[in-house]
């Protein structure tokens, strides 16, 4: 059956899948930290508790909390069916069920959303979007790009992906992408 998005969805990760899904040790997350694409993701809220250095881009950061939250609800169960109908092709080893990883998805938005406005005021979430992002060359020294490039290859064309990566390449010293395949799990 497989996946079918027609936009970019908000689906946010724990801090703990960020850290697995970008091979992040201790020193990494010392380290200056751009996350783009992270949407309603738990990452930031967590490492900056924990004193990291991070700022998080995504064009749903131009919405406020209240409308973020909104948007959750709308495509939440929509993709908990999604979920559950392609679980054959998906990794749900480390949640058990769809409705387990449905419940690690919305306590990672529930963070997102008990920071966001906090966050916001200090500068650690901003609204920008690639493919260009205004930031200085070499200003951070990690990018992280979780979920967008490569997955949503039917809603955005090559020449996105190419100006995404040498953008992501220019404002940071190190580039994490995750995934490498789309929606049907093709490179």
């Amino acid at each position: 059956m497989g996946f079918k998005l027609q936009q970019v969805v908000l689906w946010g990760r724990s801090f703990e899948e960020y850290c697995a899904m970008f091979s992040l040790g201790e020193q990494d997350l010392q380290k200056s930290i751009l996350g783009v694409a992270d949407g309603p993701a738990a990452f930031n809220a967590v490492l900056t508790e924990q004193g990291g250095n991070i700022i998080s881009v995504d064009p749903a950061y131009t919405f406020s909390s209240k409308q973020i939250a909104q948007r959750i609800d709308e495509i939440f169960d929509d993709m908990l069916i999604q979920v559950a109908n392609n679980a054959s092709q998906l990794r749900l080893d480390k949640f058990g069920s769809a409705e387990a990883l449905g419940r690690v998805r919305m306590q990672a938005m529930t963070r997102f959303l008990q920071d966001f406005d906090t966050g916001k005021q200090q500068g650690r979430y901003v609204d920008h979007e690639l493919p260009v992002i205004a930031f200085d060359a070499k200003q951070f020294d990690l990018a992280l790009c979780s979920h967008l490039l490569f997955l949503y290859s039917d809603q955005l064309d090559r020449d996105f992906h190419i100006k995404s990566v040498l953008e992501l390449c220019r404002f940071a010293k190190e580039v994490r992408i995750f995934p490498l395949l789309d929606l049907s799990h093709q490179t």
